[in-house]
Parts: C-alpha cells; structure tokens; sequence
C-alpha cells in the first residue's frame, strides 16, 4: 500500500534508488539506459560531481531567501550567463520552477506590456494544433495538444490555433518545401486578419515540437517569415524551448538556428538538468524597459521564483555545458544517432519518418509507411511501447498515437549530452527488440 497519489493512478512503477551518467538504477539493482533524459531533462547526466558540488555547497550556504526581500548571487550570475547567450544585448531573466510557470509568466508579460502600452484588447495568443506549453489552466488552453484539450473537456480556454509546419503530414504533392514553408508560416497572417490584429497580443511557437509530435522541426523559412508577419502586426513572438531550448538541438537556443529573434524565450527541463526545478522567461530588452518606463510595473510572483539553490544548480549545469564543450558533443553524436536510426529502421515497414536535431530525435510509426496511416487506436501501439522499454531497461519517451488525429505513435529520444556512441548501439540493440515485440506481432 502507498499512500502517493500517482501521476498514473492506476499504474505500478519500480522504484529508481540511484543513478549514475548515462543510468538509473532501481531498488532491485535492474539497470535503464536513460535515452530520454526523462523528459529531455538530464543534459549532463546523472549525479555529475561538478554539478551535485556546486549545489551542495549553495545549500551548505544559503537554500533560500524570498526574492520579494533580497536577490541572491546565484540569480545574477545565472541570469548573466543566459543572457550573454542571447542574439541582443539587454535580455533580462525571470526565473521559476517549471516549464507551465515559465509560460504562464510569458502570458503575463504579453498581456501586462500591450496594457502598459495602453492597448489592453490585444488579448488573445495564438498557438499550433498539436503544440503542447504546460499543464496549468493558462498553459493548456494555449496548448494544441488535441488529447491532453479533450481530458479537460470544455473548462478551457478557446483561442486561436493554426497548423503546426509538419512537413511529414501537411506537404503538397508537387509542393517544394520552400513553398510549403511559406504557406504554413502564412497560415498565421490568415488567422490574424479574420481574428483582428488589435486583438491579438502574441504568437507561441516550439522552434521544434517535443512531445506533441515527436521532434518536428519547421522547415527552413518557415520562422523567418513568421516574425515578419508579427512585426508587420504588431504581435509579440515567443519561442517555447521548454524541451528543445539550453542546447539540446546543438546550439543553446533552438530559434538561433531559424535565422530569428523571439520577444520572449522560455526555458526549462534541461536549464538544471534535473539537479533542481527550475525555468526561465527571457524577455527582449524593449519588454523590460516597457514595465520600467510606463511605470506599469511587472505585477507576478511565485514563492520560489529565483531560488537561490535551484539557480545554483541551473549555474553549475550552464558551466559545465560551456567547460565540457558539450555543444559540440551534441552535434556530433546526434549526427551519429540519427545515421544509427537510418540504417537500423529506415526500411522498417512500420516506421514512417526520423528525424531531428542535435541530441533531439523522434521516430513515427504508423500501420502504413505508404498512406502514413496510423495504428488503430485500440491497438494501444504507445501505452505498450512504454511497457516494452521500461521490460527492456530503456527509459525513451513514446508518445502520439491517434488514428482520430491522424498522428501516428512515437518514440522521442533526448539523450544527454554526455551520451557515447556505444550508449547509442545499446539503443539501437533494445529498441530492435522492442519493435520486435510490438510492431511485428
């Protein structure tokens, strides 16, 4: 008997006792090679010394002390170190404890500086069908995650959505993906024209979708050409790296390869690389200097914003990235994760698309590979996958699956960054069995 409330209420987990790299290990000493990070969380692995002393050391110091009273050296330094990273000088840094706050703090920006501006009915956030930004009310009626929406059923908010850029699913026949990129970026002046400009205060946007599609990034363009359409109406841009955001897809910011620059950034999961709970909302210097000369204010907060140990462990994490040239580490072995991928199930009749960035890959896979059809949705392709590689020691993060939203199962892999290319053929080896299990029985 347990007296925890699960995430799944009726499911049994094995209890993880302690970890170490690249693996957990529970209380029955089986061992799981950690291709997911969790959720794209553990970018440097599990228990890295320099990262476990550094926040050790913070604790020994000082845990906590309300930032409504005092700053701490550990926000300032974090917040310098992001905000040298950012493509203008001026960023400023609001920090929290997870992705859904990080976002909810990016609403709130929205809304609160088109106030100051004195044009409070720009109101509404468009989003993309098929985006997930959080699991707090605001976060979810943003989010166009179709199943996590029909849970909820009609308690949530209902603002405007477009197609996501998912050239698997949406491109032409004939079409190149230049023009496709074009028309799927245009898709948002389309919405913004019939919604009305002056009631619209920002657009949220994944540089590549994590969990809802399983790692689609736009196609080339595509962002470009967005933020012109933002500019042209006078609508914020903010770029959701909760997941794909502090290097995971080889440079610290998804957007810097997209050739644009968001008005707000948001960032979690790997920003502490799972040594704490912590988030970030960057906010482009005319944002912050909006709050400060309207003298409007910036009116949010939440207990633990700018927690002095988990910015410790954001701080440390960061450094380590930086001093273990990680980056490059990510570039060069998803290069080899993703030929690893190809060769193994590119001919594989039921996986339809690989794909991916840096250490940020996804597998679809669908009852057909010719008309992409997926899976019945009786046939519980996802919910046995976990079972399959939880059975197999393999912690990856399946995910889809819906014949009713024409998407088909799959797979998202987010190692960390200290992953070898012997950890990768370990992958390869188990989830050969695993879709020996389910995909060819």
């Amino acid at each position: 008997m347990t007296a925890v409330f699960y995430r799944g209420v009726t499911a049994h987990y094995p209890t993880a006792a302690h970890s170490d790299g690249m693996y957990i290990f529970d209380d029955t000493g089986k061992k799981y090679l950690d291709m997911s990070g969790g959720a794209a969380v553990s970018c440097v692995g599990h228990q890295h010394p320099r990262v476990v002393a550094s926040l050790c050391q913070q604790i020994k110091t000082m845990a906590f002390a309300h930032t409504a009273f005092f700053s701490n050296p550990p926000q300032e330094q974090l917040a310098e170190a992001l905000a040298a990273k950012f493509g203008e000088p001026g960023a400023k840094i609001y920090f929290t404890s997870g992705g859904s706050e990080a976002n909810e703090t990016a609403f709130k920006m929205a809304w609160q500086y088109w106030r100051a501006l004195g044009r409070p009915s720009k109101q509404k956030i468009i989003s993309r069908i098929h985006s997930y930004h959080g699991n707090t009310y605001g976060a979810l009626s943003i989010s166009g995650n179709l199943t996590r929406r029909r849970v909820m059923g009609e308690l949530l908010l209902d603002w405007p959505r477009i197609d996501p850029c998912y050239a698997y699913r949406y491109l032409r026949a004939g079409e190149t993906l230049a023009d496709y990129a074009l028309r799927a970026a245009n898709s948002l002046e389309t919405m913004i024209l019939q919604q009305g400009a002056e009631t619209i205060a920002a657009f949220i946007a994944e540089p590549v979708v994590g969990a809802s599609l399983g790692v689609v990034a736009a196609e080339s363009g595509y962002f470009k050409r967005v933020r012109e359409i933002c500019d042209q109406y006078d609508i914020l841009l903010i770029a959701d790296e909760i997941m794909c955001g502090s290097g995971r897809t080889g440079t610290f910011f998804a957007h810097e390869q997209e050739d644009f620059l968001p008005d707000i950034v948001t960032l979690a999961k790997g920003i502490a690389g799972g040594y704490q709970p912590l988030a970030a909302t960057l906010a482009r210097a005319h944002i912050h200097e909006t709050f400060v000369t309207t003298g409007r204010g910036f009116d949010h907060g939440h207990t633990y914003v700018g927690h002095a140990s988990a910015c410790a462990a954001g701080l440390a994490v960061v450094t380590v990235i930086d001093d273990e040239k990680l980056l490059h580490n990510v570039r060069k072995q998803g290069d080899y994760l993703q030929k690893s991928l190809e060769a193994a199930f590119g001919d594989h009749p039921h996986i339809g698309d690989i794909r991916g960035r840096g250490l940020f890959r996804g597998l679809e896979i669908v009852a057909d590979k010719v008309t992409k059809t997926p899976f019945a949705d009786e046939k519980n392709i996802t919910k046995r996958l976990k079972q399959a590689t939880m059975t197999h020691g393999l912690i990856c993060y399946p995910g889809g699956g819906s014949l009713r939203d024409n998407l088909g199962s799959h797979i998202l892999l987010a190692p960390p960054f200290i992953v070898e290319p012997g950890h990768i053929d370990q992958l390869i080896d188990k989830l050969r069995a695993i879709f020996s299990d389910i995909l060819d029985n």
